[in-house]
């Protein structure tokens, strides 16, 4: 699926901005049958929970209605015309007019549907989407609807960020002609000085096909004709981490030499490989200084605004982080863009997190139901779990900033039944894209002793709370404890190991001069041991703070307006951590 974009043959107009807006608590009957019987409005792309004073609205289990008239451009007659919703959480039923066109299951990534029989250029059409965010024991993420008091029904998950929903992202109508480039697939190398792209084209019709690479300067650098071949790119330059150098493959359809349809992809060549205890880009060994994020923000939740991206990026930057995980699902594609023109390492994360009901069965309850079963997490929650895998690389298999796919969070790694649920999942992804490493986040539960998933994978991630949820205000014990862990991991699966998460709560403006739990200064201290630790360890390859900034979670007496483990707070401003790993790392990238 190639995201729509402005071309000599193609259109795209934005569907962003105000839409009307319903909530179905049961009293609608068939909404997308006329106008919407609300006043409400909702800003798209936005998260819908906090935008209203509505406390039924935040906490709300079931299907919202958005509706606005779209109005085709007139010169699209005799195209095709396509709807693309960059993502809508976590289900979706699309309608123009009285017709259901297209459906969606799974938030975070995108879908496109053809509506060019159903709609007629230089006309309107009433565009209605029903989007449900009902988690289940077979969607990704997973959880459970309960039923209360009264009978009001409850969401519940196992993951530990609030479950926004809504159309968070762009939706875009577009037009293409009828003969046009469905696909385009490439593929990067390097040879000696030279950079050679293997190529793809999937079309309809029967049109001429046409390739030319141009370099940042927009100089024709390579070219060939025909649905599939090679090129070499002489001298190439290189993509690398702080220098995000891309080039463009212009495809081509063409008849009677006169183009019918043109596509541009931005593309990067660089080389990632594990070697030993290293990840190597371009042959480099490269050390991963940066954080776990979310998409979360005031008001808008998950909804994606360039502005806060943009500031988000910037104050990496200022703090001298080079990499982050999009944790815990695919972030919206212009994080991806983004990081590719400046150079920005990205572990690319699906959105299987939760898997793993030691988790849910925390805080004193002890665990009755084993993870991984047909009653639990089985094989429909597999093959869920694997359309995500499908559908992330799909998406981003083009990025050069992407350089792992991590294609789980925390599961229950130790328990019976672990092995056969992943298995078939890292097979899928190492076929699908067979030129990136693999990772998973492993969580403490499973230790190097008990894990039974770790050696699927090339580099393994390890979330860690030595200091926090374990030896709490004890550092010697912790740093003893997580020496310890690391080691056992180094010598179990030599394998390269990147602290994927680590941190304390810490609520902005508290200080003490002991080791106070929930103080900046004890943050301070606990990563400062963490890093102490880390440069003892060479397989070592990466520190990834838990969190870049505070995020919303669920109700909980343990959360007390979120999570508050960000080195910045929810509104961007910096801890006293903050400006510690700004030392840090400034003083690495100067090495």
């Amino acid at each position: 699926m190639l995201k729509p974009q402005i071309s000599e043959t193609r259109e795209v107009l934005t569907l962003d901005g105000l839409w009307g807006f319903a909530v179905d608590r049961g009293d609608l009957h068939e909404p997308w049958r006329g106008a919407l019987a609300s006043e409400l409005e909702m800003p798209v792309p936005s998260s819908y929970n906090d935008i209203h004073v509505d406390l039924g609205l935040r906490d709300h289990v079931g299907f919202v209605w958005y509706q606005r008239t779209v109005r085709v451009p007139r010169g699209w007659r005799g195209e095709r015309i396509l709807l693309r919703f960059d993502s809508a959480t976590h289900e979706a039923h699309v309608y123009v007019n009285d017709e259901l066109v297209g459906s969606h299951v799974g938030g975070y990534l995108p879908f496109e549907i053809d509506v060019t029989d159903s709609v007629t250029a230089g006309q309107e059409f009433r565009l209605t989407v029903g989007v449900q965010n009902v988690l289940t024991n077979i969607t990704i993420p997973p959880g459970k609807v309960v039923t209360g008091s009264g009978g009001r029904e409850r969401q519940t998950y196992l993951h530990d960020f609030f479950n926004y929903a809504g159309i968070a992202r762009t939706v875009s109508l577009f037009s293409k002609p009828a003969q046009s480039i469905d696909d385009l697939d490439v593929t990067t190398a390097v040879e000696g000085a030279d950079g050679r792209l293997s190529y793809r084209v999937s079309r309809s019709g029967s049109s001429e096909v046409r390739i030319r690479v141009l370099d940042a300067q927009g100089a024709v650098v390579a070219e060939a004709s025909g649905e599939q071949g090679n090129v070499v790119i002489p001298n190439v330059t290189l993509w690398q981490p702080g220098r995000g150098y891309l080039y463009e493959v212009v495809a081509e359809l063409l008849e009677s030499g006169e183009v019918v349809d043109q596509y541009t992809l931005s593309i990067g060549v660089r080389t990632v490989e594990v070697r030993g205890t290293e990840l190597l880009i371009n042959g480099e060994p490269f050390y991963f200084r940066g954080f776990g994020k979310h998409e979360d923000n005031n008001a808008r939740g998950k909804g994606h605004d360039n502005a806060l991206m943009v500031h988000d990026f910037s104050l990496m930057s200022w703090i001298g982080a080079n990499s982050f995980r999009t944790s815990h699902y695919p972030y919206a594609e212009e994080w991806l863009d983004y990081a590719d023109r400046h150079g920005i390492v990205v572990i690319d994360e699906t959105a299987a997190v939760g898997l793993n009901l030691n988790i849910g069965a925390g805080m004193g309850i002890k665990q009755t139901q084993a993870t991984f079963s047909e009653e639990t997490f089985g094989s429909g929650t597999q093959a869920t779990h694997a359309q995500h895998i499908r559908e992330l690389v799909d998406r981003d298999r083009h990025h050069p900033s992407v350089v792992m796919w991590c294609i789980t969070n925390e599961p229950s790694s130790n328990e019976e039944g672990a092995r056969e649920y992943f298995e078939p999942l890292v097979k899928l992804a190492r076929e699908l894209d067979p030129s990136r490493p693999l990772t998973f986040a492993n969580l403490g539960f499973a230790t190097s002793d008990t894990d039974k998933i770790a050696d699927l994978f090339d580099v393994i991630c390890l979330n860690r709370y030595y200091g926090w949820y374990e030896d709490t205000g004890d550092l010697a014990a912790a740093e003893a404890h997580l020496e310890a862990d690391l080691l056992g991991w180094v010598e179990r699966f030599n394998r390269p190991l990147i602290m994927s998460e680590y941190g304390a709560d810490t609520v902005a403006g508290l200080h003490s001069v002991f080791d106070q739990p929930w103080s900046e200064d004890y943050q301070v201290d606990l990563l400062e041991m963490y890093h102490r630790v880390f440069d003892r360890i060479p397989a070592l390859i990466g520190e990834q703070v838990w969190n870049f900034a505070d995020f919303q979670t669920t109700s909980a007496i343990f959360r007390v307006d979120g999570n508050k483990k960000g080195v910045f707070t929810r509104d961007r401003r910096p801890k006293a951590a903050a400006q510690a790993l700004r030392r840090r790392w400034t003083a690495a990238s100067a090495e």
